[in-house]
Parts: structure tokens; sequence; C-alpha cells
């Protein structure tokens, strides 16, 4: 815990003092975030929870940036979608950035079509599409702001 609590105002201090950040969407405080390890304990116990996650980015939509993926423990990984489509992160240049997302993260079945659309977004090819058969439990957040750390 004290270990988190030290990396978050880390980063914190990092964003201030660089000002090498930019926020989408709602402005928030990153006061309190959880790493991902805290993520998935908490949904391990309940179905959604509301918070402020700090994670790397692996990608986001190619087509026009309404979703991006973070890393999750166990090899896992989360997709984030932004609330009503109110707001976009960049299509290209965020693999491996930090993220720090306000938003509801919750436990999910994602069926086929949409896990389609998905790789197809992601600029999948037509071969990689065709193998998905198969709907996947996977964590999903719903974010109403998101940093994205330079």
């Amino acid at each position: 815990m004290l270990r988190t609590a030290i990396a978050s105002f880390s980063l914190l201090f990092a964003i201030t003092a660089c000002g090498q950040s930019k926020t989408y969407g709602e402005a928030f405080e990153a006061n309190k975030t959880i790493d991902t390890y805290g993520l998935v304990r908490a949904l391990n116990q309940s179905d959604s929870v509301s918070t402020t996650l700090e994670a790397e980015i692996i990608t986001s939509c190619a087509k026009k940036g309404c979703w991006m993926s973070v890393v999750l423990p166990n090899e896992q990984e989360m997709r984030v979608t932004f609330k009503d489509y109110g707001f976009f992160v960049p299509t290209k240049g965020l693999q491996g950035k930090k993220a720090i997302i306000q938003g509801t993260a919750f436990q999910t079945v994602t069926d086929v079509a949409t896990l389609q659309h998905y790789a197809e977004d992601a600029g999948k090819s037509e071969e990689e599409i065709a193998k998905i058969t198969e709907p996947k439990k996977e964590f999903s957040m719903v974010a109403t702001g998101v940093t994205i750390v330079e």
C-alpha cells in the first residue's frame, strides 16, 4: 500500500513538474490512484469499481481513438472506452505510455461480433479477424477522463 502511494505521488510529481501530460474528457485529480493489481483484486470482490487507475497503454483505436487497451497483470489486458463517446484519445503513438484513467471498471463477456469489430479497428488482418470465433470474458472500463503522461 505504501509502495503504491509513493509511486502515485512520484507520478503526480512528475506530471506536475514536467508539465508533459494531456487530459482528455473530464478533468480530475489523480491523487488516489490504484495500480492494475489493486484493480483486479477489487474486481474479484465486486461487480464494478469506480476508481482512478494508473496503467500502461498497449494501443488505441487506429480509426478514431474511441478506445484504448491497457496492461493488466498475468498478460491480460483491459479495454477502456470513453463515456458516451464524449472524447477520444490519439490514434497513434500511445504504446508504452502511462495513463491515469478515472472511471468505472467491471468484468464483462464480449460477444464475437464486438471482438471482431475491435480487431478491425485495431488494423488486424482479415485472417486474424476470422480466427475470432468465441466470446471472451474480460475486464473493461468506461472512463470519464484520461490523462496520458508523455
